[in-house]
């Protein structure tokens, strides 16, 4: 499945957004996640099912200044 994630395609098998954040590395409990601008709760992304060409962002907080 093709996905757009922060502004990239990915060619992914994920089928739910916590297996899709699994597969690109992303891991921690400080993650926001979006799919086609609504905001996925943590609690709900293994349940979350990814359809082709959905839009996700996901945002994690940096250090540094």
């Amino acid at each position: 499945m093709k996905l757009m994630v922060n502004g990239k395609v990915h060619e992914v098998a994920a089928t739910t957004l916590a297996e899709l954040l699994a597969a690109l590395d992303y891991e921690g409990d400080w993650l926001a996640t979006a799919v086609n601008n609504d905001l996925v709760y943590k609690a709900s992304r293994a349940e979350f099912q990814l359809n082709d060409g959905d839009r996700i962002e996901i945002l994690s907080p940096m250090q540094g200044g």
